[in-house]
């Protein structure tokens, strides 16, 4: 599926996109061609859904103020994951008091675009509540807390949600287990505690595990298909590996991606890639905008080529809304829109990647 010409020719067509968007060239969303000089009129979510997978982007609640981003997103994908509103802090911001008004505005806003929602994230050791890291807790108390929230969050989403992120971000870059509060009090056993109590409260959500860093053959990814292996051989409940993919230029292309994606679903789970962004160095030029559309190209190729791979999404889709300047000093450009919602040549990669793949099926 990924052959060196079809790669060629998605590069090529980075470049001239490229050097058109820098010339302010670039044409209208609606009215760009593909490499083949076919008009685009499918969206990325069509051509996805064509593949038997799905293209999504997440969206965070502030973000549906801007209405022109928010009808774009309902027109263009299929999916969506809240950035925030599902997390601890706003589901549970006092212990035992459950508010769910940020979560229900990203589901009911998908509800009406007839976007699918990734219920995103029922642990994690960022943006917990100050009730909970700064209670001294035992054992036992520490697994009623995280079961009781478990229990009620997936129950209130349930049926609403067709996957969540049961527990993110566990590991360290060696491969050893994140000294969050949960490891430290509990011990490694939390993470099929929460897969079960997950599966308990909606028997038929997929349940993932979603890290960063992970896309690589490498120590971490190492220690997850090893946890996964483990926990399918003792019966607990797991579904699916998340790779975020928030890469950048300047470290290079994740090593042997594909192959990696591959023997994740060989163990029997799904995999999808759950927070796509390609940061550069700002400013961006011709040659970085081609090689990140490039990787974009790259990263939905081995998606593809791996029946098991079943979704794809981006991490907000324009550098309007962008988490990357904030966090990341002088870079961003990350998305495949611009901050004018229109498309970069990283959009033209995926859509022809997306579209040559359809074509086979």
């Amino acid at each position: 599926m990924n052959t060196p010409a079809r790669r060629s020719r998605v590069r090529s067509a980075a470049l001239a996109a490229s050097a058109a968007l820098l010339l302010g060239l670039a044409v209208a969303p609606a009215a760009q061609a593909g490499t083949d000089g076919a008009k685009r009129t499918k969206t990325l979510h069509e051509l996805a859904r064509e593949t038997g997978r799905y293209f999504g982007s997440a969206v965070d609640n502030p973000e549906l103020a801007d209405t022109e981003f928010a009808d774009l997103l309902g027109k263009e994908f299929g999916q969506t994951t809240p950035g925030n509103g599902m997390k601890w802090y706003a589901t549970e911001p006092q212990r035992g008091v459950f508010d769910y008004t940020a979560g229900d505005e990203i589901v009911n806003y998908a509800k009406a675009e007839h976007l699918k929602v990734r219920g995103h994230t029922l642990l994690w050791h960022n943006q917990l509540p100050s009730w909970l890291t700064s209670g001294t807790w035992t054992k036992d108390e520490l697994r009623s807390i995280l079961k009781n929230h478990i229990t009620n969050v997936v129950k209130h989403y349930r049926g609403k949600v067709f996957a969540w992120d049961v527990a993110n971000e566990i590991m360290n870059e060696d491969g050893t287990y994140r000294q969050n509060i949960f490891y430290k009090t509990i011990g490694p056993s939390y993470i099929a505690d929460a897969l079960r109590w997950a599966r308990a409260a909606d028997p038929h959500v997929k349940l993932y595990l979603n890290d960063y860093n992970v896309e690589a053959i490498g120590p971490k990814s190492g220690a997850y298909y090893t946890l996964i292996k483990q926990l399918k051989a003792d019966g607990v409940p797991i579904d699916g590996f998340g790779m975020q993919a928030h890469l950048a230029l300047q470290y290079g292309f994740p090593d042997r991606l594909q192959q990696n994606i591959q023997r994740f679903a060989d163990l029997g789970v799904d995999v999808a890639i759950t927070e796509l962004d390609i940061r550069m160095i700002l400013p961006s030029d011709t040659a970085k905008l081609a090689e990140q559309a490039d990787w974009y190209g790259k990263v939905t190729d081995a998606c593809l080529a791996v029946r098991r791979c079943v979704g794809i999404t981006v991490w907000g889709y324009t550098d309007r809304h962008s988490w990357i300047p904030s966090v990341f000093q002088g870079e961003g450009a990350a998305l495949p829109w611009d901050e004018n919602l229109q498309h970069k040549p990283a959009y033209d990669a995926i859509h022809d990647a997306l579209a040559a793949a359809a074509q086979e099926d």
